[in-house]
């Protein structure tokens, strides 16, 4: 089989990752034939690292009209992922998108719309899907071993990053460059698990914070109240200035209490359901009997941006979007929430889901339009390592 050509727009941090990981074979089935870049820097980078054979083009619209990829990876800004996937797909290629999917609601449904008219495979970088102890908080709650939730608490103040981050490319963390903070850069990845787990909520209450610990003007703080649909509740937590910051997650059942944190998983089980329990005690205090039991995740064999990377490729020489361990269209969901988080915060008031996409927009807008927001930014070259991101 001849193998899969792929493209990558955007040679940044995580662009030229995916780049080395292609042209140095690490996925066996897919070669590296063009990268895009509007930064010359970047293109002699690729040019000197990958070789001469990896087509280079200054524009993105060009690697896609160019003929000589199968299928594009696109690690570009936010607001320019659905137009390129939507680009792509017309074209008849295959995309797979950096994280998140795009910056509002309306936009991703026409990409959404567009995947679809193609048919072609269409995956999202999600890649904590993949991750041991992840995987097995949504197998413990799918199993039912929690029972009904009552109440989630999501807590994710471990993304700290200094002013220098923000300094190193002048889109970042602005309306117009980035159309949002925390939720749209760092958490994701967290509200796709969020939503995973728990399901997308039918309001939200939020409250945002907009460069309280940074030099930016973008939120960097966001506390959020959700209600679903089922009648349980929801807490999100999210900060880009704590350190060392606290990463975890806590669910409420029939059955006990259910804590991820720092890797590890601790349940506290009911021997007995808890409404069982309310109804039969006579008794005017007690509680259920409980057991302290340490869940094991099991160990890292497969994962990460090259996993996700490899089903991708996979489900296209096999044209069956099953394999992929994140279908793109999967990305409205998480978007959808951290949409309605920063609209409840510019109206001051619930916000129901669906969100008012034609309200959102327009509010992002004024944003974008009244923006006097400067900074100095680093002269240096835009990548950086990423190993001490989460």
């Amino acid at each position: 089989m001849d193998k899969i050509r792929i493209g990558v727009i955007g040679a940044g941090t995580m662009g030229s990752s995916h780049a080395r990981n292609l042209h140095d074979g690490l996925l066996e089935d897919a070669e590296l034939t063009a990268v895009a870049d509007i930064n010359p820097k970047r293109l002699e980078w690729v040019k000197n690292e990958l070789g001469e054979d990896v087509e280079l083009y200054d524009n993105a619209e060009n690697l896609i009209d160019s003929g000589c990829v199968d299928g594009i990876v696109v690690a570009t800004p936010h607001y320019d992922h659905p137009p390129l996937g939507i680009k792509a797909f017309e074209k008849g290629l295959h995309v797979l998108l950096e994280k998140p999917v795009g910056v509002y609601t309306k936009q991703v449904k026409r990409l959404h719309e567009a995947a679809d008219a193609s048919g072609k495979i269409f995956g999202i970088m999600f890649q904590l899907r993949t991750v041991p102890h992840y995987m097995k908080m949504k197998d413990m709650l799918a199993s039912g071993e929690v029972g009904d939730i009552k109440r989630n608490c999501f807590i994710a103040t471990s993304y700290y990053r200094s002013q220098n981050y923000y300094n190193r490319g002048s889109w970042r963390a602005t309306w117009g460059g980035e159309g949002g903070g925390v939720l749209l850069n760092q958490c994701p990845h967290l509200l796709d698990l969020w939503q995973w787990y728990c399901g997308v909520p039918r309001r939200v209450r939020a409250f945002c914070s907009y460069g309280k610990y940074h030099d930016i003007e973008v939120e960097d703080d966001v506390t959020a109240y959700v209600e679903y649909e089922d009648g349980s509740t929801g807490l999100f937590v999210a900060s880009t200035g704590e350190a060392p910051g606290t990463q975890s997650f806590e669910v409420h059942g029939n059955m006990g209490k259910l804590v991820m944190e720092d890797g590890n998983i601790a349940f506290d089980r009911n021997r007995v359901d808890e409404r069982v329990f309310n109804a039969d005690h006579i008794a005017g205090f007690g509680r259920p009997e409980h057991w302290k039991c340490d869940i094991p995740v099991g160990e890292v064999k497969r994962g990460g941006h090259s996993w996700v990377t490899e089903k991708w490729i996979e489900a296209i020489a096999k044209n069956d979007s099953s394999l992929l361990i994140v279908d793109g269209r999967e990305g409205l969901k998480s978007l959808e929430i951290s949409n309605a988080m920063l609209l409840s915060d510019w109206v001051n008031d619930w916000v129901d889901l669906p969100v008012d996409e034609d309200q959102f927009v327009e509010l992002l807008k004024e944003r974008v339009k009244n923006s006097s927001f400067s900074r100095a930014v680093s002269a240096e070259d835009d990548v950086m390592n990423v190993e001490d991101s989460f």
